[in-house]
């Protein structure tokens, strides 16, 4: 896999990873419904942090695979994480933002 082709993968995984808490009201995608057919937004947010920390390991394999792992300092973490929010912006308003209050 060419480093382009692996960072359209990364930016797509990231994209999907961070709408999906906002998608479904099974826990961690795959586990049970959550109770009364609704997540807390709690949950919610956990599943977005854990789900950052996958993309971020995915990422890192990648990076690992192409070469030597370039080392991190915690202004490369922040930028990841608001990026990761702000790719999660349209689940959560599809879930809370929408008039349509029939899900």
């Amino acid at each position: 896999m060419t480093q382009t082709a692996s960072i359209w993968l990364i930016i797509l995984a990231a994209l999907v990873a961070a709408n999906l808490p906002f998608m479904n009201e099974r826990w961690l995608v795959a586990g049970p419904v959550a109770a009364a057919h609704r997540k807390p937004m709690w949950g919610r947010l956990a599943e977005l942090v854990l789900l950052y920390f996958v993309v971020g390991g995915v990422a890192l394999l990648l990076e690992r695979r192409a070469g030597q792992i370039y080392p991190q300092g915690w202004e490369f973490y922040a930028i990841t994480a608001t990026l990761f929010l702000t790719l999660a912006f349209p689940g959560f308003v599809w879930r809370y933002l929408t008039k349509c209050r029939s899900r």
